[in-house]
């Protein structure tokens, strides 16, 4: 049986890596709560590092998370993938430059100097004192691509602390960090040689910092480092009351040892945990409460209050529609977009401490090969804001503008809806190689829906398609023409046609997974991709979670909850394709790009908990967080993502 572990619905926790602004306030918790659900709550991962095969052996092949609706999500070494992704990801930058995909070149890219003078901090460090980029866009005359060079000025030096007594594993023996605005502090422990540790009864080690009378808005860092092999860290802050309200694992792809910057919510007293995995407390203030000992060994800490590092801040005028990319290498290790929103002034967009861009399809032009990674896909007309933090020292941002590819190719998409069972190479997703895989008719009756009814089931999986692809944009330029296999004759293989194949189980296909798409595609410009629905979990017994009939009862519409979830979900991997990455699942907001591990959300199930009933919502795109534990931050717009993949 897959084995579960949930995040409390409507809780803010996230793994933040700098952040310009203030979160929302987080749900209250009770203080004490298991380790494995508050480690997966704060995105961290649960699996040993570094068990994944990545596809070097068939029968262990780990699908793609970033790609893959995954029945269980904390089973997944995201640790592996993200350390990978890197090389991978250079890779592909490398053959984009080599075939030319990139800028225009009828307008050469801008170079474009740092005003700030060098050494210099907070005359560029915030959207409204930003450096604008003139004559960077995508209109006619404009430059498509600038190349900014820039240094991140060194922060303040550190004031050195003596290393905290144990025991200081609890909020309430909490070491005092000294820290206030504009200053950093650094000291050195080591987790083992408390009361808790190897040494001591077992439970783990935990030290505990506070940060005193922090003010909301303020950037609180926390920058561990460790000797190699020694103790791979985890850091945690909490409130007065014992909420954990951000983590941090590791900070870097590859790399073990912890780095969190945070924006405090709201006035008050913070405290930060370093332990490992294992010695979370499950109660912050009992010094006892870990699970045991892992890691263990010396480290060092830097804590430091906004301001304490240098952001460069540049602005560039997009119009709506425009598929922005960035990419810094150097000193800068994080870049983060910022849009307007409305009344609410300018809000985090996408940010990122990583590249993943072998996740983009080849046809796809846009920028990687750098420390960190983002794209955005305009939502309004005017300026928007990238920012880069970092290393002191020199850095290099490269920014690129496109309009979408059906824009580009004035090309209609097709998505081909593939019921009937196919041959499928189940490569293009690290699987096996060809496969048939059954159609959906072998599945219609583990819902309870008798096998006469495929038809009216194709139906309601079709109109929920076209609902969540065409008829939510109605009347914004969208064109999409869905198709399916009853109805229509296979177009696969002919221009601009897509299809989503759905039917099959893991042992046909060789991929572990219940959904998984070819590719994230912002700006959809490759328009011919395979996304995969199988359909073994889905229809499982009624005792797992990631089942439709874990939520069917005697008196659900059984056609209606089975043809919509699946709907949804189609949608889900089309919406990969289509430009969209993973949303915060936990959250209270649904959204049809919600991770796996809260399937009753994104299949549609209302506060009943039944399938099929009254009360069950309607899902769509929309504006959601990006899922923490991927590693990205921001609010992505799904909504807008996939109107300009579909408008030509």
């Amino acid at each position: 049986m897959w084995r579960m572990r949930m995040r409390w619905s409507g809780a803010t926790a996230a793994v933040l890596v700098g952040s310009l602004l203030a979160l929302p306030a987080p749900a209250a918790a009770a203080p004490t709560e298991d380790r494995d659900d508050l480690a997966w709550r704060l995105g961290i991962q649960l699996v040993p590092k570094g068990s994944a095969d990545l596809g070097r052996s068939p029968e262990l092949i780990e699908p793609n998370p970033f790609l893959s609706l995954v029945p269980d999500p904390s089973s997944i070494d995201l640790y592996s993938w993200k350390a990978s992704s890197a090389a991978r990801s250079a890779a592909r930058a490398a053959e984009v430059e080599q075939r030319g995909d990139g800028p225009r070149p009828d307008v050469p890219p801008l170079v474009v100097e740092e005003e700030e003078p060098d050494g210099v901090r907070g005359v560029n460090d915030t959207p409204a004192t930003s450096q604008v980029v003139p004559g960077f866009g995508s209109r006619r005359g404009e430059a498509s691509a600038a190349d900014v060079r820039g240094t991140l000025a060194p922060g303040p030096e550190p004031v050195p602390l003596p290393p905290a007594p144990e025991d200081n594993g609890s909020i309430p023996l909490a070491a005092e960090t000294g820290l206030r605005s504009g200053t950093s502090t650094r000291t050195t422990g080591t987790i083992g040689d408390g009361p808790h540790g190897s040494a001591g009864d077992g439970t783990g080690d935990a030290d505990f910092y506070a940060v005193r009378a922090a003010a909301a808005g303020q950037r609180l860092v926390v920058d561990i480092d460790t000797d190699e092999g020694g103790l791979d860290s985890l850091v945690v802050v909490w409130d007065a009351e014992g909420v954990p309200l951000a983590g941090n694992d590791d900070g870097r792809p590859g790399e073990t040892d912890s780095y969190l910057s945070w924006t405090v919510p709201a006035a008050g007293d913070y405290f930060v945990s370093v332990s490992d995995l294992m010695g979370l407390p499950e109660d912050p203030f009992d010094s006892g409460s870990g699970v045991g000992v892992g890691t263990e060994g010396d480290y060092a800490v830097t804590f430091g209050l906004d301001p304490v590092t240098d952001v460069d801040v540049y602005a560039v005028r997009l119009r709506h529609g425009d598929v922005l990319s960035g990419s810094v290498a150097g000193s800068g290790t994080r870049l983060a977009v910022y849009a307007q929103d409305g009344d609410a002034g300018v809000r985090e967009v996408f940010g990122s401490s990583q590249d993943v861009t072998f996740i983009y399809p080849q046809a796809s032009p846009l920028t990687g090969g750098g420390n960190a990674v983002v794209d955005h896909v305009a939502d309004v007309d005017g300026l928007h804001y990238v920012a880069t933090e970092g290393m002191a020292g020199d850095y290099s941002l490269t920014l690129e503008v496109y309009r979408p590819g059906p824009d580009l190719r004035n090309a209609r998409q097709t998505i081909f809806l593939d019921f009937d069972g196919e041959r499928v190479n189940t490569g293009v997703w690290g699987g096996p190689g060809v496969r048939q895989l059954s159609p959906l008719s072998a599945f219609v009756t583990a819902w309870g829906i008798p096998a006469w009814q495929e038809g009216a089931l194709i139906d309601r999986i079709v109109a929920t398609t076209t609902e969540n692809l065409r008829r939510d944009f109605a009347r914004t330029g969208v064109r999409v023409r869905i198709l399916n296999s009853r109805d229509h004759a296979d177009p696969f293989g002919r221009p601009h046609v897509t299809r989503v194949v759905v039917g099959g189980t893991i042992a046909e296909s060789g991929v572990p997974t219940i959904g998984i798409a070819q590719s994230i595609d912002p700006g959809n410009f490759e328009m011919a991709e395979t996304g995969l629905v199988l359909l073994d979990l889905l229809s499982a017994s009624a005792d797992e979670e990631f089942s439709l009939n874990a939520f069917l009862r005697p008196g659900s519409d059984r056609l209606r909850f089975v043809g919509t979830a699946l709907g949804n979900v189609v949608a889900h991997e089309a919406g990969h394709m289509l430009g969209n990455w993973h949303v915060d699942q936990f959250n209270e907001t649904a959204n049809l790009m919600d991770a796996g591990g809260n399937f009753a959300q994104l299949f549609g199930v209302g506060p009943d908990g039944v399938g099929g009933t009254a009360d069950d919502p309607d899902v769509d795109f929309g504006v959601d967080q990006l899922n923490p534990i991927e590693g990205f931050t921001g609010w992505e717009n799904t909504w807008v993502r996939t109107r300009w993949a579909l408008t030509p």
